[in-house]
């Protein structure tokens, strides 16, 4: 009992001395200490109770006009400072009260203030939210910290711009800091408001205003955004434009939302509600979940719609990538338990795309395997249509070879057997096995190769044949060299193919132009008899005529190629030719009609094989007109020899 005697002398304003209580009676104790602690107790409560009963009435819009129609934190910042506080005291003696005496009037008085002062907070909760949607949009909360950054970056930078350009930008950043600073201190109010109403148990009116409001604001910006809901049906019966117009805004509407619109709002209700992790959680999974889910679900619509086109594939790449390319800002965004079906939704709308590239890629295989068009190679044995739309096909979806390497990933790959090594640029081990991605492409290219070959299986003209060979592979390894596929094959498979290609342009050489060069001797310039140079100018005649007619109407597309193949002929060709020419036209020089037993001067050769390869059909024309100036050329050449 003296120990305590002496712990209230500590507390008791009135004891004029120290020593004089230390002594006193346990009774005296009691009195003298017990009665003044209650008072100083009750006048705390008194107190708080006066002060909160003034500045709450004050606001309260149902007794006071000028409060119906003024807003409190915008009438007077440290005014409302001082609200919070007198509701936040007010609730501590609430508390006291109820220890003391559950039934009091001032306790019944102090739950009438606390209800006033609650209706006040609400209604400026619901002023702030709604008179700063501009300020409170996810696009401004998101951008804050960025911003924020970017000035202290901007500060390290040397001052050495013109006087009118740093007005500029000082003008600039004053405009967003002042955006900056009433959306800071909407955000300020809002939080210190929830957080008086969630301590004082008005949570629930708290968040019900703020749940109202804000997916009032994410749902106006998804529709914004052009999401909708939609269903497979009205899917599939849209025609392509319509449905690639939903994709291209869907992709545009991913971008925004994970950079601005969910971001901004996860930024905001984790500030606002920084005091309660669950209800941070709830506001934010209520807000945000529809929305979310229905942008999520709609590539697995489009995944799983049996809407058929070329660039469809293309299209459901764009949405997987953007899915994938977003997917930290996903799982942080929708990080809370309650909106795993948001991450679930995503993930398995990444699968459906998945599945869909991979379905879409076998149809193209079977297509190219069935395909039937044009079965007979085209006239001029240029570069087949199948081989143009299978390469601009492959070429194309080589732009997403990091995307197609996660899809190919757990696809299982061609057999390796049905591979030739020539398809990489080495021979690959179990230890070091080519990618999925590669192997695939690799198998594409074979089929579409193995189909042209089966092209001119059956052709009769062999000829014909390997031109048409040498422009569809040669083709082939053009588009593999100026597209991604060169990463995907390598450099050796390139430079393997190109050899193929040489060998087919040797072939036809050999196949075709191989008589004429055959009518020329060894030796054009051994010594021979009129009769035999005559015999030779006529084999020659003949030959050349013959094989020139039937190869003008040979097309070789690529000019490089078309080059080197006429080069090609012209040095095995007229050079040979020419030594002949030279050292044996004096020995028919004195025969009948040798405007006709020497045919060609070697320029005419020279511009007959420099003719080539272009598709024309106008031999026999052709060949009158050059016959025709050969012979007035020759005549020409006799009589100055």
């Amino acid at each position: 009992m003296p120990r305590k005697g002496m712990r209230s002398i500590c507390f008791n304003s009135k004891t004029s001395s120290f020593s004089m209580s230390r002594y006193s009676s346990p009774a005296r104790n009691s009195i003298s200490t017990g009665t003044p602690r209650r008072s100083f107790s009750e006048s705390l409560i008194e107190q708080s109770i006066e002060a909160a009963t003034v500045l709450i009435n004050k606001w309260n819009p149902e007794t006071s006009t000028y409060a119906k129609v003024t807003s409190l934190f915008y009438e007077s910042k440290s005014e409302a400072m001082q609200f919070i506080r007198c509701v936040n005291d007010l609730q501590k003696s609430m508390h006291a009260l109820v220890t003391e005496n559950s039934t009091s009037e001032k306790l019944v008085h102090a739950q009438n203030l606390m209800q006033i002062a609650m209706k006040r907070l609400q209604k400026e909760f619901y002023q702030i939210l709604s008179m700063n949607r501009a300020h409170l949009d996810p696009e401004s909360v998101s951008a804050r910290s960025s911003r924020a950054s970017a000035r202290s970056s901007i500060s390290d930078y040397d001052d050495d711009g013109s006087v009118s350009h740093d007005d500029e930008v000082r003008n600039v950043g004053d405009s967003i800091d002042e955006v900056e600073e009433v959306s800071s201190i909407a955000m300020t109010d809002l939080r210190s408001i929830a957080e008086c109403m969630i301590s004082t148990g008005y949570a629930k009116e708290c968040i019900s205003i703020y749940k109202i409001i804000r997916k009032s604001i994410i749902d106006e910006g998804i529709y914004r955004l052009g999401v909708e809901k939609i269903s497979s049906s009205q899917i599939n019966k849209m025609d392509w434009e319509v449905l690639d117009r939903r994709i291209k805004d869907w992709l545009e509407a991913v971008k925004v939302s994970m950079t601005t619109l969910f971001n901004g709002e996860r930024i905001l209700c984790d500030h606002v509600f920084a005091s309660s992790d669950s209800i941070r959680e709830s506001c934010f999974t209520e807000i945000s979940k529809e929305g979310a889910t229905l942008l999520f679900g709609f590539p697995e619509l489009v995944a799983k719609s049996k809407k058929s086109h070329p660039e469809k594939i293309f299209r459901v790449l764009d949405m997987y990538t953007a899915i994938s390319t977003n997917w930290i800002e996903i799982d942080s965004i929708f990080s809370f338990e309650s909106t795993v079906t948001v991450r679930a939704q995503a993930l398995n709308s990444l699968n459906k795309l998945s599945d869909s590239v991979r379905s879409m890629l076998s149809e193209f295989e079977s297509t190219m395997q069935k395909d039937s068009s044009n079965s007979k190679i085209h006239s001029g044995g240029g570069v087949h249509t199948l081989t143009l739309t299978t390469m601009n096909y492959l070429s194309l979806l080589a732009d997403y070879s990091n995307i197609l390497a996660d899809i190919f990933a757990d696809w299982p790959p061609p057999p390796r057997s049905s591979l030739p090594e020539s398809y990489f640029e080495s021979p690959a081990t179990d230890d070091s096995p080519a990618p999925a991605i590669s192997m695939r492409m690799a198998w594409l290219i074979l089929v579409l190769l193995c189909k042209l070959d089966g092209k001119v299986e059956h052709h009769k003209d062999v000829c014909l044949s390997y031109i048409f060979l040498a422009n569809n592979l040669n083709h082939v390894v053009s588009k593999v060299q100026t597209s991604n596929l060169k990463y995907l094959l390598g450099e050796d498979w390139i430079a393997k193919h190109e050899e193929k290609v040489k060998l087919f342009a040797a072939n036809y050489e050999r196949l075709a132009w191989g008589p004429v060069i055959a009518t020329l001797p060894e030796n054009p310039t051994a010594t021979i008899t009129p009769a035999q140079a005559k015999e030779i100018f006529r084999q020659f005649n003949s030959s050349f005529d013959e094989t020139f007619r039937k190869q003008s109407s040979f097309v070789v597309s690529d000019p490089k190629l078309r080059d080197e193949m006429k080069v090609s002929l012209e040095r095995k060709i007229v050079p040979s030719y020419r030594e002949f020419y030279d050292a044996h036209r004096s020995n028919v020089v004195g025969v009948r009609n040798v405007g006709l037993i020497v045919r060609f001067a070697p320029e005419d050769v020279g511009n007959y094989l420099s003719d080539l390869f272009f598709g024309n059909n106008n031999n026999s024309g052709s060949t009158s007109v050059s016959s025709s100036y050969s012979s007035s050329h020759q005549r020409h050449s006799w009589s100055r020899g």
